[in-house]
């Protein structure tokens, strides 16, 4: 078992140098890791950017298509065999269709390659021809990457922290009543701990129902075909004082540590730790909407999250000895066009104070990051109404439950994002001068010009971000 393990490392370790030298003297490949937590909008955000990519028309902010030195870019078989592939073509039809629609959110990890052929630029554009570069576009749950943060706790650490942050939930009360009437130092048997585990996935399935962002284990909400094995049924519970071999509290916590075993680890390994650059897509907006306490937990779980990444740069000796290091990460505040752009910037603003120091601790390691706030697809148009004899910035559009057109204002961001972060901090429950309204709007009817992709806000400027410097 040793030997084989031994085995299965160099191997992995001699496949990565060579697939670091192809990409060094070759053709350039750059994986791109995608993924937020609910309801931020991936699925949406890859299908517009490749649609984009392949139709550079609204891309002004990329400034190699600025340039008019992408020459072509195409879709090409993913690398991964193993891999489902992202299904663009189905995800882009249903954005584009007479009465268009959302497509279904993201459930398990997708790729997609999508290959430029670009022309250098500066002292290089006479010298040589065009290259070919190679964008790997990873697609997953922003619930597996919470459960990174997994690989570094212990049972009894993850138990407390997650008992701690229930006791500040009431989604959690039923779930918190059962563990409370349990003996962790007792005997274990199936019903008991499926009943727990049935309660605890209520609880995390309620929470992020509620607007909150630090619910791990993600794969219970997620669990596919694993659904009901040992490794996705166990819950949290309070330490037992000298625990036996067939106590309760031991039997969680062996399940807990395979499912970082048998589900965490191979997630790291085998997909999250190749990535070179990362885009995580946030609800801000919606986490304002629920709240002070969700907006604190949201900054949380953005701490929590940077911990799960190796930031740093990718310098060829870096990557050949010691792998692959995510060389940039952007934090994108997405359905930005619901707000008038006259509040961009303090969306911006906001989402810049809530990563403000994960963003900080990865500047530290050498990667470079940015907060954007940005719309994929924009569903929205703005107009000014007047209202009581004040003018109001508005976006119009259709709303998801009826299907009627309206006009909303969903109140004023502050100019300080202090004063969120501040009630956030103070554990408020609620915003003590305004509430904020989000609403729910479908996709409007495209109309598209030959060789331009579908609206949106800044994606252009995300894309720059993530890959210009490689083009």
């Amino acid at each position: 078992m040793v030997i084989g393990t031994i085995a299965d490392g160099l191997t992995r370790g001699f496949d990565a140098i060579g697939d670091t030298l192809s990409e060094t003297f070759f053709e350039p490949v750059i994986r791109i890791g995608v993924t937020g937590l609910a309801r931020s909008g991936k699925t949406v955000f890859i299908t517009s950017l490749v649609a984009n990519l392949m139709d550079r028309g609204r891309m002004p902010g990329l400034v190699a298509a600025a340039e008019g030195r992408i020459e072509a870019a195409f879709l090409q078989p993913q690398p991964d065999n193993t891999v489902p592939r992202f299904d663009f073509e189905e995800h882009l039809a249903a954005l584009t269709a007479r009465q268009p629609h959302w497509p279904d959110s993201t459930r398990a990890i997708s790729e997609l390659r999508l290959s430029l052929r670009v022309r250098p630029a500066g002292m290089l554009a006479g010298l040589t021809g065009p290259r070919t570069i190679h964008l790997d576009i990873v697609d997953y749950p922003g619930e597996w990457l919470l459960d990174l943060a997994l690989m570094d706790k212990s049972y009894t650490e993850w138990s407390a922290q997650t008992l701690g942050a229930m006791q500040k939930r009431p989604e959690a009360a039923g779930s918190l009543a059962l563990i409370g009437g349990t003996d962790p130092a007792r005997d274990w048997d199936d019903p008991q701990i499926k009943a727990l585990a049935v309660a605890f996935t209520g609880y995390l399935t309620a929470a992020r129902d509620a607007g909150y962002t630090g619910i791990a284990p993600g794969r219970f909400l997620l669990p596919g075909d694993m659904e009901g094995s040992p490794a996705l049924t166990f819950a949290p519970i309070p330490a037992a004082d000298r625990p036996g071999r067939r106590s309760l509290w031991h039997e969680m916590e062996r399940r807990y540590n395979a499912y970082r075993r048998e589900v965490v680890t191979p997630f790291f390994r085998d997909h999250f730790a190749r990535i070179d650059r990362q885009i995580v897509l946030v609800d801000a907006l919606g986490a304002i909407h629920s709240g002070p306490r969700a907006v604190a937990d949201l900054q949380e779980t953005m701490t929590e999250i940077l911990s799960a990444f190796r930031p740093g740069r990718n310098a060829f000796l870096t990557r050949l000895l010691r792998g692959r290091r995510v060389e940039k990460i952007l934090f994108a505040a997405t359905k930005a066009d619901h707000l008038h752009h006259s509040q961009h910037a303090r969306l911006t603003a906001i989402m810049e104070a809530l990563t403000r120091s994960a963003r900080d601790r990865a500047r530290f390691e050498g990667a470079e990051t940015q907060a954007l706030a940005i719309a994929a697809l924009r569903a929205t148009v703005e107009e000014t109404r007047d209202h009581d004899g004040e003018a109001l910035d508005c976006v119009r559009g259709t709303l998801l439950e009826s299907g009627k057109e309206a006009a909303f204002y969903p109140g004023a961001l502050p100019e300080n994002p202090s004063a969120l972060i501040s009630a956030a901090q103070k554990g408020e429950a609620a915003w003590l001068d305004q509430d904020y309204q989000i609403m729910k709007f479908a996709p409007a009817p495209l109309t598209l010009r030959a060789g331009d992709g579908p609206p949106h806000i800044r994606l252009d400027r995300a894309a720059q971000f993530l890959i210009g410097d490689k083009l």
